[in-house]
């Protein structure tokens, strides 16, 4: 048996001549971000100037890699320039500006400080330490500063695609140090130490699950990933695989060993080409390696990694449905107990968890339980990721300490609510997920807080309203969803959404009934109470919380057919008042010439004709439309 340890330390080695020999006469470093959300932004179009610079001789002593999502979706394409020993991140950065920052700031030294997104010109960071690193090159920028990035500590700093700079960044040094160091039941017991939960949505203790699995041992046990993210609006797991792949096959490598599984299955959604091609790279380098397959790093510890597509289902994130999914069946849920511990994936003991569940093991087992468990709260440890978007500045991916205030995210991290509009309510949880108004801004982001508050955690979606939503179409919305999404196997699920759905639809429509909110409560706690999985326990949320704490807009849209908001278009009429010019632009706009008017005269709309599209709410400049 060989030294896994001393294995290790030759491939980081071997790692750190390989990134030191690229870097060698390099004067400027340009890393871009390739994440989906980027190369849709246009980074692809923006790197090939860059390349094409260098092609041609324009610039020199010039080296250009890709990066991972750094997680500010609401300016990218992000570009780093690392230059005379200092950091510059350039914002949204299209063709044109990718060739000014050539000419200027490479060749000519002027640096755009326009475009730069922070300080002009940060120390680009020396330590390896993982504390130190987790800030890297964000900690002086304000959307980063109350962040601390742990699932997501390479996220944006490594090239996804290159090993070597995994390895560089003391990646598989957790796996060596286990294979070498620790028994199974230790490992176990240092995770249930940590505090950590399952980051999936549910958060059962991650330990206490790894426990049961390894006490029913069998010839065959499987460890699986479950990357099929279904929320409206989530993007956590895409952007952690797309980043960093690597640290997710890592923590199952360790969650395998600790268990005595041998088979290991990342079950991820086939919308996510670019995660899977980046998991299928990575596998392919770690089987190089020696980090997958047999006898990994000499230890006599065999484990290997295969995929299997997901084709979109939300309800094969329940993970006895995924189980269903990966054996070719419906993906439909099954009563527990028994559950995967005991009876998975063909029948034998499997042991499930989420992306960042996985991502946070290695780090967790490198630089100790004790460490990790003085992060978060006495219930909640350690970080939580989280996709923040809708009305806020500053939306895209962050990670912040277990214990952050919704407040702090709103505010501190997404930058407030731009057009000077007020907030009104953020959910979290996704479409399982409850909707909070400003009251509980206070509120710390944990399981237990935000349970209390009428809530979840969920898998870290996080949606900000602010007036212009209207909270009966948003729980309508994400009840649409969910009724979508039903399998239809029990019937609270199926029959209870689908008449709530109907209740919610006809108070849209101006047809809401007395009794109706009283309906709705009375059926959201049936389906909560009786449904088999937990879609359909949590189906009602939105519906419910919206009613506790916004229920003078049910009342609103029933007694007085009103939607404050401006969304409901059955509930919303259109008249022209004393300010008309008599521009004629409102007119030229109806699509069903519903306006009439002399120029220069006051116009007038027909009602009965007005479909209320509200295009002439739009195109008005004089305030001469009133809606409501």
């Amino acid at each position: 048996m060989s030294d896994p340890i001393q294995a290790i330390k030759e491939m980081r080695s071997g790692a750190d001549k390989s990134y030191q020999h690229e870097r060698e006469g390099i004067k400027h470093e340009i890393f871009v971000g390739m994440a989906t959300c980027e190369i849709a932004a246009g980074s692809r179009e923006a790197m090939k100037v860059f390349n094409d610079a260098i092609e041609s001789g324009e610039l020199k002593d010039t080296r250009v890699s890709r990066k991972g999502c750094a997680g500010r979706c609401n300016v990218e394409p992000t570009i780093e320039v690392v230059t005379g020993g200092k950091s510059y991140r350039y914002i949204k950065v299209t063709p044109e500006k990718a060739s000014e920052i050539v000419q200027k700031h490479l060749i000519g030294g002027e640096v755009i400080t326009e475009w730069l997104q922070g300080e002009c010109g940060s120390e680009k960071p020396e330590s390896d330490d993982l504390h130190n690193r987790s800030y890297g090159r964000f900690g002086d920028l304000p959307v980063f500063g109350k962040q601390l990035r742990i699932a997501l500590r390479n996220c944006g700093i490594i090239d996804p695609e290159n090993i070597d700079e995994y390895i560089h960044n003391r990646g598989y040094e957790a796996l060596a140090d286990v294979l070498k160091n620790h028994k199974a039941a230790n490992v176990i017991e240092k995770v249930k130490e940590s505090g950590l939960r399952g980051r999936g949505g549910a958060g059962f203790p991650t330990g206490l699950k790894w426990d049961i699995t390894a006490k029913f041992q069998d010839e065959e046990m499987y460890v699986i990933c479950n990357a099929d993210e279904g929320d409206p609006g989530a993007f956590m797991d895409r952007s952690t695989i797309e980043g960093d792949p690597h640290s997710v096959l890592e923590g199952m490598l360790i969650g395998a060993y600790a268990i005595g599984a041998t088979n290991g299955i990342i079950y991820i959604r086939a919308e996510y080409p670019l995660a899977i091609k980046r998991l299928e790279i990575a596998i392919g380098q770690a089987k190089e390696k020696g980090l997958l397959g047999e006898n990994i790093l000499g230890s006599g510890f065999s484990f290997d990694v295969e995929l299997r597509l997901g084709a979109g289902a939300f309800v094969c994130g329940e993970e006895t449905a995924l189980i269903h999914s990966i054996e070719g069946r419906r993906g439909m849920p099954k009563p527990r107990p028994p559950y995967p511990s005991e009876s998975g994936l063909f029948g034998k003991p499997t042991l499930i968890n989420n992306v960042e569940t996985w991502s946070n093991i290695p780090a967790l087992m490198l630089d100790g339980t004790d460490w990790f468990s003085t992060v978060g709260t006495e219930k909640s440890k350690g970080t939580k990721v989280f996709a923040l978007a809708g009305r806020v500045y500053n939306t895209g991916l962050v990670e912040v300490p277990m214990g952050t205030t919704l407040r702090e995210m709103v505010y501190d991290i997404g930058g407030g609510i731009p057009d000077g509009k007020e907030f009104k309510a953020v959910q979290t949880g996704g479409p399982s997920g409850g909707c909070l108004p400003a009251s509980y801004l206070e509120t710390k982001i944990d399981y237990d807080s935000l349970a209390a508050a009428g809530s979840i955690m969920g898998s870290g979606g996080m949606i900000v309203m602010d007036e212009t939503s209207c909270m009966v179409d948003v729980a309508k919305f994400f009840l649409e969803f969910t009724q979508d999404e039903s399998c239809g196997k029990c019937t609270p699920c199926r029959e209870g959404t689908k008449r709530m759905l109907e209740i919610l639809t006809r108070i849209t429509e101006g047809k809401g009934r007395p009794g109706d909110i009283e309906k709705l409560e009375r059926l959201g706690t049936m389906i909560q109470k009786s449904s088999l999985c937990g879609l359909g326990q949590s189906a009602p949320n939105p519906v419910l919380s919206t009613i506790k704490n916004f229920r003078d807009e049910y009342v609103e849209h029933i007694e007085e057919k009103k939607c404050r908001a401006g969304v409901c278009s059955a509930l919303l009429g259109y008249s022209i008042n004393d300010n008309c010019v008599g521009c004629g632009a409102c007119k030229k706009a109806c699509p069903v010439d519903a306006i009439s008017g002399e120029k220069k005269g006051k116009h007038v709309i027909d009602q009965e004709k007005c479909i209320k599209c509200g295009q002439c709410y739009e195109v008005c400049k004089f305030g001469a439309v009133d809606r409501g």
